[in-house]
């Protein structure tokens, strides 16, 4: 017998690529279970389906900046609950220093469906009860008909693990100028924040003031520094220049939908501009600024 559940859940994370650097990403998870029944004449309880694989994918992987940890690129060290991390990247060296939570270890040389798939079959394998004798999950982004970015970023004022500094989103954006579809705009904001992160201004130091690990070697000419203590714990990254973008605020979509329309406004006075931006799969925000809001 066998039970299915699409759109189970969406995981919102980043992941180190040798090509692209840091990369934002979201992916729908769907999930088909093979097995016998239970005493309920069940395969598993839909709202058991939803509790357990969905917190269980939550717990290992959403949130989280994914490694992987086979990579010759990468160079890792944990000591307790703290995780130094080094990468090497076409697009410059990545460095971080975090609560091991802020982390999901993947082992392969390269985070793709198929690894992702394996690891948290292998992590739902554990809670799962005995009746359930197979597990298929299915991957995949949500279809944009409209431009996209992918966008890292953390949030040190969440209560969540959106405090986590290295996590992100695949995100469509719309913005349409005096009531018009402005497919021009969406293009360049999705060539504008391809494979980014979005720092906060607050959150600039300098990055000889970051503890990472001893084998770093960057400066300030081509690196940020961004560090922050937040209810998960103290957070430090150093990021190349060329791959981030800094915001005068925080980064929540609300924020980065009126950052959006306020840029193109201040840009464009003659015009009125209404941003909808997303944060991963469903959600987002509307922000409008512009002449005819005066």
């Amino acid at each position: 017998m066998q039970l299915f559940v699409r759109d189970l859940t969406v995981i919102d994370f980043s992941y180190l690529c040798p090509i692209r650097g840091m990369v934002g990403e979201s992916w729908i998870v769907d999930v088909l279970l093979d097995g016998g029944l239970d005493d309920q004449n069940m395969v598993l309880d839909f709202a058991k389906v939803k509790r357990t694989i969905k917190n269980t994918i939550d717990d290992v992987a959403d949130h989280r900046l994914l490694i992987p940890t086979a990579c010759a690129e990468v160079r890792w060290q944990q000591q307790g609950d703290r995780v130094w991390m080094d990468f090497n990247s076409l697009q410059g060296d990545i460095h971080l220093a975090c609560p091991a939570q802020a982390f999901a270890l993947i082992p392969t040389e390269i985070i793709d469906f198929d690894s992702v798939n394996a690891f948290l079959q292998k992590a739902l394998k554990e809670v799962l009860p005995d009746n359930v004798q197979g597990i298929a999950l299915t991957l995949r982004n949500e279809l944009h008909e409209t431009p996209y970015y992918h966008y890292s970023h953390g949030l040190k004022k969440h209560d969540g693990n959106c405090q986590r500094i290295a996590h992100g989103h695949r995100s469509p954006i719309n913005v349409f100028e005096n009531g018009i579809a402005a497919p021009k705009w969406d293009e360049y904001w999705a060539r504008r924040w391809k494979d980014i992160y979005l720092g906060s201004e607050d959150d600039l130091v300098e990055v000889d003031e970051l503890d990472l690990s001893p084998q770093t070697s960057v400066s300030d000419e081509t690196h940020y520094g961004f560090h922050y203590v937040a209810p998960q714990g103290d957070f430090q990254l150093a990021m190349p220049k060329k791959r981030c973008e800094i915001i005068p605020h925080d980064t929540t979509v609300e924020l980065l939908a009126d950052f959006i329309a306020t840029t193109l406004a201040s840009e464009n006075p003659e015009s009125e501009f209404k941003v909808i931006a997303y944060e991963g799969v469903g959600k987002g925000a509307i922000a409008s600024k512009g002449e005819r809001n005066v």
